[in-house]
């Protein structure tokens, strides 16, 4: 039987990394893999996480199943987190999932169960993963305009010409904030045309949120989120735990299922639970349970928000020495688009001709693409880099 199976593609961001770790140049630079790290390269467990987990420690006596669901608790929590009272909660179902990744597949599938018709229509580019999961369900996935390769902002025109495309029961997928791969963000302006193109043709949003608190702050960066949720009559919020708790390897995500008719929660409920069961049954608890202490405890909720914070400002400052440093060696201020992107990520908008020279004579790391993780930097890295984008001419 197995004989038939095929192999896969390779996976570009894990190639990248057996390649940087096989690299012997003392100055070579890591700019592929999606986390945060330190100035010193290092991913830390943030210091609320670490005396949330000595208190589950010292104070959990069972390690039985909680529910399909999860702890509702932490959904109450996580859902406080991202819409803050702007959708009334009991038009809202939730089930915890292993991360971010869990909630995307488990809302992708809701929607096959509810139109197997229904297309998603997708941001160009979007998070590779988006596409393969699509894909591996038998989803139409339809492109739409996102990033502009001149300005390095978004195509706002084209993105809006391509969703008037879209028909009642298909979902339009956008990213919360901190867009990735681009690091390219919607203005509020921008958000309230999308969510009058989605009451008009009737699609279903569904929105990933997976770096709250990376861009300009908690509540700022859940605006956009909570503009899109209050207005539409459905909606779809895949929330992510990894990056701003800072715990990747615990896989701790939410879904949520929004629907303005109560009498729909039930069913809802009910359905996500199902989905649960037959994907995985239980979902893990250990992460799930310090968030929800963590956000339930007003000093590990304080020490957690002054903790990201940091993190958020020290991104941003190493977007603007990088792009004062290029406007140095240019002579011109056509990458000050890096200091306005926000996030984990920025598109330089090169080929992947390019990225690979940048590799090959600089030993800088990068998604072919061009997508670099402004958190893999450092300011004794930053000259680097610059020397060697102006090196290769992008």
């Amino acid at each position: 039987m197995f004989e038939t199976l095929k192999p896969r593609p390779a996976d570009g961001i894990l190639t990248l990394m057996q390649l940087f770790k096989d690299d012997p140049r003392p100055t070579k630079i890591d700019l592929g893999v999606g986390v945060y790290k330190d100035a010193t390269g290092l991913t830390p467990v943030m210091r609320a996480v670490k005396s949330a987990e000595e208190q589950l420690w010292q104070t959990q006596d069972s390690k039985v199943y909680t529910s399909l669901a999860g702890d509702p608790a932490f959904s109450d929590a996580m859902i406080q987190l991202v819409l803050g009272g702007h959708v009334p909660r009991e038009t809202i179902s939730a089930v915890a999932t292993p991360g971010g990744t869990g909630a995307v597949r488990q809302a992708f599938e809701l929607v096959q169960m509810a139109n197997p018709d229904a297309r998603v229509f997708v941001s160009d580019p979007t998070w590779p993963n988006h596409l393969s999961i699509l894909s591996y369900l038998g989803i139409e996935a339809v492109p739409y305009r996102y990033f502009d390769a001149d300005s390095r902002g978004v195509d706002v025109d084209g993105m809006m010409q391509d969703l008037a495309a879209v028909r009642r029961g298909d979902v339009v997928l956008l990213h919360g904030c901190c867009h990735n791969p681009t690091g390219a963000n919607l203005t509020m302006t921008d958000w309230q045309a999308v969510v009058d193109l989605l009451l008009s043709s009737g699609a279903v949003p569904m929105i990933d949120i997976a770096y709250q608190g990376f861009g300009e702050g908690l509540e700022e960066d859940a605006e956009a989120t909570r503009l899109v949720a209050s207005s539409v009559p459905e909606c779809l919020i895949a929330a992510s735990c990894s990056k701003n708790f800072g715990i990747y390897r615990e896989r701790t995500g939410l879904l949520m299922a929004i629907s303005q008719e109560a009498e729909a929660r039930k069913l809802n409920q009910e359905t996500l639970a199902f989905l649960n069961r037959q994907n995985f049954s239980f979902p893990p608890d250990h992460g799930a349970r310090l968030v929800t202490m963590i956000l339930n405890d007003d000093a590990l909720r304080a020490d957690w928000e002054t903790e990201l914070n940091d993190v958020r400002e020290s991104m941003l400052g190493l977007r603007h020495e990088l792009a004062s440093e290029l406007q140095r060696l240019s002579g011109s201020d056509r990458f000050g688009f890096l200091a306005q992107h926000r996030g984990m990520f920025s598109r330089l908008g090169t080929t992947p001709e390019k990225v690979a020279e940048m590799r090959e004579q600089h030993g800088i790391y990068m998604v072919a693409d061009s997508r670099m993780n402004i958190a893999g930097l450092n300011r004794e890295t930053v000259p680097l880099l610059a020397k060697a984008i102006i090196d290769v001419g992008i």
